[in-house]
């Protein structure tokens, strides 16, 4: 292989794989920014419920999950590290990422968390064995007391109402997003190289304090993709009917939470570039007689005004 090859390989005419990676690298990062999520998020689960807790506790939980978000950021970002299909709505939304990213990124981020659901069953399958008492054994909460459905996908408290499901997955979603963009945001505090550090507090914090309800899903691809891998591997169609059909919620609150947090953190603080800083708040381009009021339209006007 020539000098020039090695110091330029996307040049390369026999380097396939390097010029592919540089088309799908970002679908490529999240994918892997959630399979480490997943892997340290539904691992820690699954060696302290395995170990009937004498391997950790719920704070251990926490402390995992948050690992996990932390070195998923890490990972991915190069593609800004959403991780998450809600963030990455919210930031279609609030902050001018490509619309036509998002599908996307969002079948990469279900994939990573489907195939790293696939790799804790493989470590553990023997340790669910047991605990459920023999093989071919795999129960789901509410039907078991011995179930371990829970260790890849989230299951509400039997007490839990379906308001009291969604308003618990939306007010967690809220608070992420909200952290996110004050995180993000250099006109405020902000957190700059410091940024994937507090995303392990803000999820630390939302297991810890808002967690026991629901299981604080908060994400679409953390919690579908591996309650269809537990489908797969034969828990069987309670993955969908537990906690009354339970399994739509987490698909749909962090949704309305994430844009709810992120509206409420550009409606309070953010003075950087929003539609919730342009105005009627964005929903000028709905309608043709509020456009005119469009600065990037007005700015050419003044110049000439100027210049006259």
């Amino acid at each position: 292989m020539t000098a020039e090859a090695i110091s330029n390989p996307q040049s390369h005419p026999t380097l396939m794989w390097p010029r592919v990676r540089r088309a799908i690298r970002e679908p490529l990062a999240e994918f892997m920014g959630v399979f480490i999520l997943i892997m340290f998020g539904d691992g820690v689960v699954a060696q302290v419920s395995l170990s009937k807790d004498k391997s950790g506790d719920y704070q251990s939980i926490s402390w995992g999950w948050g690992l996990g978000v932390m070195l998923g950021v890490y990972t991915s970002g190069i593609s800004g590290a959403h991780l998450n299909p809600a963030v990455t709505l919210a930031n279609c939304v609030f902050r001018k990422f490509p619309w036509r990213k998002f599908p996307t990124y969002m079948v990469a981020q279900v994939l990573g968390a489907m195939a790293a659901a696939f790799v804790v069953y493989g470590n553990y399958k023997s340790a669910i064995e047991e605990y459920e008492g023999g093989p071919g054994i795999k129960t789901v909460p509410g039907y078991s007391n011995t179930s371990t459905a829970g260790i890849f996908c989230t299951y509400p408290q039997p007490f839990m109402t379906k308001t009291g499901q969604f308003f618990s997955e939306f007010v967690a979603s809220t608070l992420l997003m909200f952290l996110i963009y004050a995180l993000k945001d250099d006109g405020n505090l902000g957190a700059g190289n410091l940024t994937p550090l507090g995303l392990f507090f803000i999820i630390f914090g939302i297991g810890a304090c808002f967690g026991w309800e629901t299981g604080y899903a908060i994400n679409l691809a953390r919690d579908f993709g591996p309650r269809l891998v537990s489908y797969i591997l034969g828990y069987g169609t309670n993955v969908w009917k537990a906690g009354n059909y339970y399994f739509w919620v987490p698909m749909v609150a962090p949704f309305f939470g994430c844009l709810f947090g992120g509206f409420l953190y550009d409606l309070l603080l953010f003075t950087g570039e929003s539609p919730i800083n342009t105005p009627y708040l964005g929903f000028y381009r709905l309608n043709p007689k509020w456009r005119d009021w469009e600065w990037e339209k007005e700015e050419p006007k003044l110049e000439k005004d100027t210049e006259a």
